[in-house]
């Protein structure tokens, strides 16, 4: 036996899965791990492709210009709603970008399952990184609206800049929790990816993209805190408020006649209610993520 004895530490920690995690926090604590899952979702999405990130471009675009024929000039809205494709595809981004995050963060966990089996990772990390690449697919709908906007005379304004940063965050939380939410559901019963693609059909015409949200207040005056309570309608309206707004004739008056007086409070009560959804869906995860493995077989 040697003569200098060697202290042996032992620690009295109860033992815990490789998978333990504190949730949302230990996902951006690995946050390595997650920028690679990114990665490797966008690389996927784009492998064999002959335009690659270009469909980033066409897929918005072409929802843009069926609801802008469609709605704008078979049904006449653009006549009461001054460049209504601003106001359309202003709309639209954060439509697409709840959408996507919502439909791919629902199926992320059932589609990377042989990741979820053989790593020891946070497995709210999948959810995250379809929000992550939502969010990404996001700068070039901002740029194509950006161009359009200049071309209509806008010029951004702080507030404006404040708006469309609050809009972003709106959707990012909410996505997020409703992913965490649909994605733990959805292992158990896969009926749960099918219904979000029908719930996601709603959000288009609940939402003031298609139609001004002047219609709402003219022809249901009695259902606007309804409509409003809405967190991607507040997002959609904080969107036109930073790019649609600035490119009409006169901005000052189409923000106090086009747009709710009380829109930056709308914006921060959109924020809380997001907080609120994100928290449960990661509390609904959190119980459910250990079944989670047995139920992936």
């Amino acid at each position: 036996m040697s003569q200098t004895a060697r202290a042996v530490h032992v620690v009295d920690e109860p033992l815990a899965p490789p998978s333990a995690n504190q949730g949302l926090f230990e996902v951006f604590r690995r946050r390595y791990l997650l920028k690679l899952l990114v990665r490797r979702e966008i690389a996927a999405r784009y492998q064999g492709s002959f335009l690659g990130l270009l469909w980033s471009y066409i897929n918005p675009l072409s929802q843009f210009f069926i609801y802008w024929f469609v709605i704008g000039y078979i049904m006449g809205t653009h006549k009461n709603v001054e460049n209504f494709p601003v106001h359309i595809f202003a709309g639209l981004i954060v439509v697409h970008f709840f959408t996507e995050t919502f439909n791919a963060g629902t199926r992320s966990i059932v589609r990377n399952k042989s990741l979820v089996k053989k790593m020891a990772l946070p497995r709210e990390t999948f959810p995250v990184a379809s929000m992550l690449v939502s969010l990404y697919h996001v700068g070039p709908q901002l740029l194509i609206l950006v161009i359009a906007c200049l071309c209509f005379g806008w010029t951004p304004d702080p507030m404006g800049m404040v708006a469309a940063l609050l809009a972003v965050l709106v959707i990012m939380l909410l996505g997020t929790g409703m992913a965490l939410l649909f994605a733990a559901a959805n292992v158990f019963f896969r009926d749960f990816s099918s219904a979000v693609n029908i719930l996601t059909n709603f959000v288009r015409f609940g939402v003031p993209m298609i139609y001004p949200y002047t219609k709402i207040t003219t022809n249901f005056p009695q259902y606007v805190d309804v409509y409003l309570s809405n967190p991607i309608a507040d997002a959609v309206l904080l969107m036109q408020r930073a790019f649609w707004v600035g490119t009409t004739e006169n901005p000052a008056q189409t923000a106090r006649v086009d747009l709710p007086s009380n829109l930056f409070g709308l914006g921060l009560y959109a924020v809380g209610v997001s907080v609120v959804i994100l928290l449960f869906g990661q509390l609904i995860f959190s119980r459910l993520q250990n079944r989670i493995p047995e139920r992936l077989q």
